[in-house]
């Protein structure tokens, strides 16, 4: 697909965030299932519902502009996903496993919040009140989530994984 103007590579940044969402709500039921910590399988179950949320929030975006929300693939997440995977399986032990898939949660967490933080600015240039709304709600659940990653690993899931060594 060509892009040609800046509403087509806004519209190509959408379907791309379709698709991190989509990649991250399956890899967030993977890693709540191996982990062991309740809060941290509380917290990427949380992320998880949040995900499909989001995910809705961008298919009603797309819909509005008459654009196809199954696109494109985004190849980064693609790819931090499977350093995740092949993480879980290096990591021996229930606490330091719990504390590599924390650190590798912030990665993913982080890599929303600049996507997020990119296509609302986009928004903006396109003056799309609307969609930046929608766009500034997502990226403020994210943020929020990555604060509750960053207050599990210095409050609980680091320390075990410490003292287990």
């Amino acid at each position: 697909m060509q892009i040609t103007n800046f509403k087509d590579m806004y519209i190509a940044e959408l379907q791309e965030l379709v698709s991190v969402e989509q990649q991250l709500g399956k890899a967030l039921g993977r890693m709540a299932g191996v982990a062991s910590h309740p809060s941290l399988k509380d917290a990427f179950e949380k992320h998880r519902r949040q995900t499909a949320t989001q995910c809705d929030r961008l298919g009603s975006i797309l819909q509005k502009h008459k654009a196809e929300a199954d696109a494109h693939t985004d190849q980064a997440l693609q790819a931090m996903i499977k350093e995740t995977e092949k993480m879980i399986g290096m990591l021996k032990g229930d606490d330091l496993r719990d504390a590599g898939l924390l650190a590798s949660a912030q990665k993913l967490e982080h890599y929303e919040i600049a996507a997020y933080g990119s296509v609302a600015a986009l928004a903006g240039q396109l003056e799309l009140r609307d969609d930046q709304r929608l766009l500034h709600e997502s990226l403020e659940e994210e943020k929020r989530t990555d604060e509750l990653l960053t207050s599990l690993a210095k409050g609980e899931i680091n320390q075990d994984a410490l003292a287990a060594a």
